[in-house]
């Protein structure tokens, strides 16, 4: 692996547990430059995804006595993971050859995909290694968001149509969807006169993207959501927006509350839809991905 940094084991060690739903248990503490047999549990659960599902998961998980590894793309997720419990946060670039490394040194009993439900290299690469391994692949999905009949609402298939539609519906872009395909907006050329607002995590890489796409500081609001109606409202308004986009990351990801914001302000809402894949482990809600996870790998 000549070019590709090597995956990290960040230590674990975990001294505040969660409030609310399955408590965190204590993790270990280890950090070492590559995942060697030795670091990693005998036996163990990979879950791969920071949304509130896959911290949750994590949590449910340890408690039901599984051994969890996490994969963590930034700072602040592995301070999360060490919250949540996990005994081992691999930390590095999410490539194929990184999980090679993982798998030569220890392989998973099974894998949680807990991203966002839309494609993405990770799912993708993921579920393609998991087959060539033969592991049990439980994708996470999200229940999707059930929209109002509303003439401002314009559902759309890709983000490439997003910002087509976008660009013909207003003056000033809100973007909801973070960082990912940032670019899609930014070089469109239907949108090189028009003001693109992106609200993003306050991560600094994530602000260095946006940055680096050109954006300056009175266009990026880095802030770490879900929001309420009133909050997106306010933030809206503020900025003037001519029109929102979003995806559908379902009612946890804080869609409903978007979109009834938008429609208070007589504001056109651009949503991405998911794409209908099928899965052979599809799992839609914690308690159901722990149930699965019972009878493939019982304890």
């Amino acid at each position: 692996m000549a070019d590709t940094p090597a995956a990290h084991v960040a230590p674990a060690d975990n001294k505040s547990g969660s409030k609310t739903g399955c408590q965190a248990k204590p993790a270990q503490s280890v950090r070492e430059a590559l995942p060697t047999a030795e670091l990693l549990p005998p036996a163990f659960i990979l879950v791969v995804g920071a949304t509130g599902e896959g911290r949750q998961l994590i949590r449910c998980l340890r408690q039901a006595g599984y051994q969890i590894v996490t994969w963590a793309d930034s700072n602040y997720g592995e301070q999360l993971a060490r919250q949540d419990g996990a005994v081992k946060i691999l930390t590095g670039p999410f490539t194929e050859d990184n999980l090679a490394i993982l798998g030569s040194n220890g392989q998973p009993e099974a894998v949680i995909d807990a991203t966002l439900p839309y494609p993405n290299h990770i799912s993708r690469t993921l579920e393609a290694w998991c087959r060539q391994q033969q592991l049990c692949y439980l994708r996470f999905l999200r229940a999707e968001t059930k929209l109002p009949d509303n003439n401002l609402i314009y559902q759309v298939a890709s983000w490439e149509e997003a910002a087509r539609t976008a660009a013909r519906l207003g003056e000033t872009i809100f973007l909801t969807t973070g960082t990912n395909n940032l670019e899609v907006f930014v070089k469109n050329d239907l949108l090189k006169d028009k003001r693109i607002v992106v609200r993003v995590l306050p991560e600094y890489q994530v602000i260095k993207k946006c940055q680096d796409l050109g954006l300056t500081p009175r266009d990026i609001i880095a802030m770490q959501g879900p929001f309420s109606k009133e909050i997106n409202r306010a933030m809206f308004k503020a900025c003037k927006a001519g029109v929102i986009v979003t995806r559908d990351a379902g009612p946890a990801g804080g869609t409903e509350a978007k979109i009834a914001a938008a429609l208070a302000l007589k504001i056109p809402v651009v949503v991405i839809k998911r794409p209908s894949i099928q899965y052979l482990y599809p799992v839609n809600t914690v308690a159901e991905a722990v149930a699965l996870l019972k009878k493939l790998v019982p304890r």
